[in-house]
C-alpha cells in the first residue's frame, strides 16, 4: 500500500517589515504592521515573522542602513520567509536590491493592496479598473507586478489563468493599453450611468454606506434594507457598489448603496481607478459612516475616512454616525463615548444582533429630512435642462406653467440648493 502524501502547496511565508520615521511615530508604525498583518492574511500569505525598524536617515539604495538591511534579510531567512512585506513604499531601484541582497521576493504596501484587489475583482468594470491601476502604478515594478498578479487571479473574469506567463510590455504598449482600459471603463460607466438615471428619475434620496474596510458595511446594508449581498470578516470583500431600496418609517423610502472600504495609505492609482466607483458617495444626499467600534485603531480609521472622502470630493456631504459591531465592545472601556465624542455624536448598532438598527434607521431619516430644503424655484425656458434635473434628483411638490418659464415647489437635496438659488422666489 502506498503511503499518501499532502501535495497542497504550502502558502507562500511573508517577513512583514514596519517602518517608523520622524513623520511615522513608533506607536503609529507598530499599528500599521499589525494592519499590513491583516492586509496579508487576506491574501492567504502567512506571517513569518515581523520586524519594526528606525529609519533615521534614508538609504536611496535600500531604505535602510546596510547593517539593518543585512539584519532583516537574516532575520527573514530564519523564518523560513519566501518573501519580505514593507509596510512602506519602497522604489523600483530598492526593490531590486533588496530582492539581489535577499535572494528572496520583495514588495511593498501598495503592491500588496493592489494583489487584493485583484484577487477580488469580479465584474468587468472592477477587472479594468485594478488592471488600469496596476499598470499605471509603475512602469519599471510592471513585470514583477503582472507576475504576482497572474498567480493570484487564476482564472478570473478578464485573467488568462495561473499559467500566464510574465508580461513584458515596452511604454508604447502600455500607454495603448492604459487608454484602451480607459475607453471600456467609459463604456461600462455609460451603462452604470443609466442605471443611475434610472433610479434618479423615481425621486427617491440617496445615501451610501462609507467607511473603513472590515467594519460592517455589506452587513449594515442587508440588515437595514433585506439585502442578500456578500457580506465576509476580510478586508476587501466589497469593489462594487451594490444598491438597494431601504424603507422609511414615514413612508417612502431610499436607495442606500455599499461601496468599496478604504483603508490607511490607500495606493493613489486605485483611489483613481476607483474614482467612478466612489462617485456613488459623492454624489449621494447623505453619507452613513460605518466603523467598527471594537476595533482599537477606530479613530484612525475614522481620520483616514475623512481623508479619501476629501480626495473624491465628498468631504462637505452630510453625515450619520454609525458605531457599528458594539456587541463586541468591552463594556466600561469607554470606547463608545470617545468615538462619539469624536465624531460629534453617533448610532450604537449592531448589525450581527440588530440592536440599535432602529435608531440608525431614524437617525438616517431625520438627517435626511434636515438636509433637504422645500423651495419654490422660477426657472425660465431657456435653462430647461435644470428642470429636468430636479425631476431626476428632487421631490417635486407642485408644478405650473408661466410665459417662457417653468414655477416648482421641489424638495430639494442640499448639494443642488445653491446651485438653483440663483431661480429662488422668496
Amino acid at each position: 500500500m502506498m503511503d499518501s502524501h499532502d501535495t497542497a502547496p504550502r502558502p507562500e511565508r511573508a517577513f512583514l517589515v514596519g517602518v517608523q520615521t520622524d513623520s511615522v511615530q513608533k506607536a503609529e508604525a507598530a499599528s500599521l504592521l499589525s494592519e499590513l498583518g491583516g492586509l496579508a492574511s487576506s491574501l492567504s500569505l502567512e506571517k513569518a515573522g515581523e520586524m519594526l525598524v528606525r529609519v533615521r536617515e534614508r538609504s536611496a539604495a535600500l531604505l535602510l542602513g546596510k547593517g539593518k538591511a543585512e539584519e532583516v534579510v537574516a532575520a527573514a531567512k530564519a523564518s523560513s520567509a519566501d518573501s519580505i512585506l514593507f509596510d512602506h513604499q519602497i522604489s523600483p531601484t530598492q526593490q531590486r536590491n533588496w530582492e539581489e541582497l535577499s535572494g528572496l521576493k520583495v514588495f511593498d504596501r501598495n503592491e500588496l493592496i493592489i494583489r487584493i484587489f485583484a484577487s477580488r475583482a469580479r465584474t468587468k468594470e472592477a477587472v479594468l479598473q485594478v488592471e488600469l491601476a496596476q499598470l499605471e502604478y509603475s512602469l519599471p515594478r510592471l513585470a514583477h507586478s503582472y507576475e504576482s498578479l497572474s498567480r493570484q487571479r487564476g482564472g478570473r473574469y478578464g485573467t488568462k489563468g495561473s499559467g500566464e506567463q510574465k508580461i513584458e510590455l515596452d511604454r508604447r504598449e502600455i500607454e495603448r493599453r492604459v487608454h484602451e482600459i480607459k475607453e471600456e471603463l467609459k463604456e461600462v460607466r455609460r451603462s452604470r450611468e443609466v442605471q443611475r438615471s434610472r433610479r434618479e428619475k423615481a425621486a427617491l434620496p440617496r445615501a451610501a454606506l462609507v467607511g473603513y474596510t472590515n467594519a460592517g458595511k455589506s452587513s449594515l446594508l442587508n440588515a437595514l434594507a433585506s439585502a442578500s449581498v456578500l457580506a465576509q470578516d476580510k478586508l476587501f470583500a466589497t469593489l462594487d457598489p451594490t444598491t438597494r431600496r431601504m424603507a422609511l418609517s414615514k413612508g417612502g423610502s431610499l436607495l442606500l448603496t455599499d461601496t468599496v472600504g478604504f483603508v490607511r495609505n490607500l495606493p493613489h492609482h486605485l483611489v483613481e481607478a476607483f474614482k467612478a466607483t466612489l462617485e456613488e458617495a459623492a454624489q449621494a444626499d447623505l453619507l452613513v459612516e460605518v466603523v467598527d467600534a471594537s476595533d482599537p485603531e477606530a479613530p484612525s480609521h475614522m481620520e483616514a475616512t475623512d481623508q479619501v472622502l476629501r480626495e473624491i470630493g465628498a468631504g462637505e456631504v452630510p453625515r450619520v454616525l454609525a458605531l457599528n459591531k458594539i456587541d463586541l465592545v468591552e463594556e466600561g472601556s469607554g470606547r463608545l463615548e470617545a468615538l462619539s465624542l469624536r465624531g460629534r455624536g453617533g448610532v450604537h448598532c449592531s448589525a450581527r444582533t440588530g440592536l440599535g438598527l432602529s435608531e440608525l434607521a431614524a437617525a438616517v431619516e431625520d438627517k435626511l429630512t434636515s438636509a433637504s430644503l422645500e423651495t419654490r424655484l422660477r426657472i425660465p425656458d431657456s435653462d430647461y435642462a435644470s428642470v429636468a434635473l430636479l425631476h431626476r434628483e428632487a421631490s417635486i411638490l407642485e408644478e405650473l406653467r408661466e410665459e417662457e418659464a417653468t414655477v416648482l415647489l421641489a424638495r430639494l437635496p442640499a448639494r443642488l440648493a445653491s446651485r438653483l438659488e440663483k431661480y429662488r422666489l422668496d
